[in-house]
């Protein structure tokens, strides 16, 4: 008698959400911080995220229509990491010029609402007939946008705010 497998329950969807609404809310609570921000680094997780997006197309180089909607969808990730970078607080000290950085709450809900479209577009890829490589490199490169245009306005601002503060 052949064993098949159980259906999907609702286990299935409630131990990650779960998981996520408890990683969400201990993030929460940290956002509402100042930390350091070192705008000497902010290239770091641009330069690796680009070295990872180059992984990822050089073992599956995408169609010609695949490298049209991975630029498009750069465009749009550095559009979104603009206005994401627009989100988030950066503060000067005024005595010591120290710089210093507060994600807010919107910044981080922007990312989950990322992660979870592109999670329900892999998860459901295959029923729209999504094409699966070109959903990845869609994704990779949204990605990337983000990250690096994110950082930019960021590094930009925060050395106007300190040139204003050192006037």
């Amino acid at each position: 008698m052949p064993v098949h497998a159980a259906p999907p329950g609702i286990l299935q969807y409630a131990i990650p959400i779960a998981i996520f609404l408890a990683v969400f809310a201990l993030r929460a609570r940290r956002l509402t911080r100042l930390r350091p921000l070192k705008v000497e680094q902010l290239w770091i997780v641009p330069a690796l995220y680009t070295a990872v997006v180059a992984v990822i197309f050089y073992r599956s180089p995408p169609t010609l229509a695949g490298w049209g909607i991975a630029v498009a969808a750069l465009l749009v990730g550095a559009a979104l990491g603009w206005q994401r970078g627009k989100t988030m607080q950066i503060h000067v000290d005024p005595e010591t010029h120290e710089l210093r950085q507060r994600a807010s709450l919107w910044a981080l809900a922007f990312i989950v609402a990322l992660i979870a479209i592109k999670s329900v577009a892999q998860a459901e890829g295959a029923a729209l007939h999504f094409n699966l490589a070109v959903l990845i490199d869609t994704f990779a490169a949204l990605s990337l946008g983000v990250f690096a245009a994110q950082r930019l306005e960021m590094y930009l601002r925060a050395n106007r705010l300190l040139a204003e503060a050192r006037a």
